[in-house]
């Protein structure tokens, strides 16, 4: 059954300002509940406003520009007419910040469902069901319910009337805690920061190798706090990685070894931040983008345009016989590696290949560089094997 969003955007926090436009993870918070709703597969998402300020206008545009069409509307009865009939409704209240597990499970669910916090102090400001729970921002309705609560709604608010008819009509209460975790409703932007901290935290990914793990970090964290105020997409940032990576391969071929290695280096956490960055706006990158898919065997190439000039100005055939080696041993432990489910950082990486050359680079040793990294490869190629095939117990 299609499932909409209908999101308010109305009411406003302590300083006279619209509640939908509390900072939130470089955006706004009304632009984080249409991207949970959206990552819900949401449509159409229509936002109820009595008036749209240029700030509210600029976070419809810049959803818009990331493919979420947004339909705002003043009117009840214009907002009725954007659903199609017999279709579920997704409600996100004015001033809530959900967890996104929490939309999705309920926008799942085959009947009309609302979600609850305790009645307690601590949930105090959430709107009173009865005396043991209150609703924590997130409800599936029947479009039918919309269009005759809108034909008798009057001067009543809305969500509040939609969210009463729905439970005389007998709405599955579900307790929020139980679905993914409970949301948070914000009044001033300092309610949404220990929320934010958590987005940040949560948008952590796999850090499988040892540079990732424990060089990377610092920079991984400062970059996205910082970029994910921009309007940077994070697709960039992948193909920025892999521009760096082949200009790398493409300043070892003419010699350039120092500057070769420096690209590599600026190259190392820029899939890491991306990936961050497309998962704070809830929409993951694919694993099979091109660019992500393109990383390694540039990788390959840099390592391979690295044995060449030591083949052709210094060692002879060995450092290019060393280079393929090593670039084969790490393709196939990879290949391998992909198959289980390991959390050995130490086994090698693109990354930790790339940080292995450093010392090598300043001691002027490519060549022993090359040796050594195809050891490193041999080695976590058989580790990988031995971990693959060994019989479990």
């Amino acid at each position: 059954m299609a499932v909409g969003a209908l999101i308010g955007a109305y009411q406003e926090d302590d300083s006279g300002l619209l509640r939908a436009l509390l900072p939130l993870a470089g955006r706004t918070l009304v632009e984080y509940q249409v991207r949970c709703a959206a990552a819900a597969g949401a449509a159409p998402i229509v936002v109820i406003v009595e008036r749209v300020p240029q700030a509210l206008q600029d976070a419809f545009e810049r959803l818009r520009l990331d493919g979420l069409g947004v339909f705002p509307v003043s009117d009840v009865s214009e907002a009725v007419s954007r659903f199609e009939a017999g279709s579920m409704i997704l409600l996100i209240g004015d001033g809530i910040a959900p967890v996104a597990d929490l939309v999705v499970k309920i926008a799942e669910e085959p009947e009309p469902a609302i979600a609850t916090v305790p009645d307690d102090d601590v949930h105090a400001l959430f709107e009173r069901i009865d005396g043991e729970s209150r609703w924590a921002g997130v409800a599936l309705v029947d479009a039918h319910l919309l269009g005759s609560t809108a034909a008798m709604l009057g001067d009543w608010d809305l969500q509040s009337t939609l969210l009463r008819r729905a439970l005389q009509e007998g709405a599955l209460r579900v307790p929020a805690s139980d679905y993914g975790g409970e949301p948070l409703l914000a009044r001033q932007s300092e309610d949404l920061e220990g929320f934010q901290r958590k987005l940040l935290v949560s948008s952590r990914g796999i850090r499988p190798d040892w540079v990732s793990r424990f060089i990377l970090p610092p920079i991984e964290e400062f970059a996205t706090e910082h970029l994910m105020e921009t309007g940077l997409r994070p697709l960039w940032l992948m193909w920025a990685a892999l521009a760096l990576t082949v200009g790398g391969a493409f300043c070892f071929t003419r010699g350039w070894l120092g500057a070769g290695l420096v690209l590599l280096l600026l190259s190392m956490p820029l899939d890491l931040i991306s990936s961050r960055l497309a998962t704070l706006r809830l929409r993951p990158l694919a694993i099979r983008t091109l660019s992500r898919l393109a990383l390694w065997p540039a990788a390959g190439l840099a390592l391979v345009a690295l044995g060449w000039w030591e083949m052709r100005h210094n060692s002879g055939w060995g450092a290019m016989v060393c280079a393929l080696a090593a670039a084969a041993f790490g393709e196939a432990a990879r290949i391998e590696r992909a198959g289980i489910h390991d959390e050995e950082p130490w086994l090698i990486s693109r990354r930790s290949a790339i940080v292995l050359a450093v010392p090598f680079a300043l001691a002027g040793a490519w060549t022993s560089y090359l040796v050594v990294l195809l050891a490193y490869a041999v080695i976590s190629f058989f580790i990988v094997q031995h971990v693959r095939h060994e019989p479990s117990s």
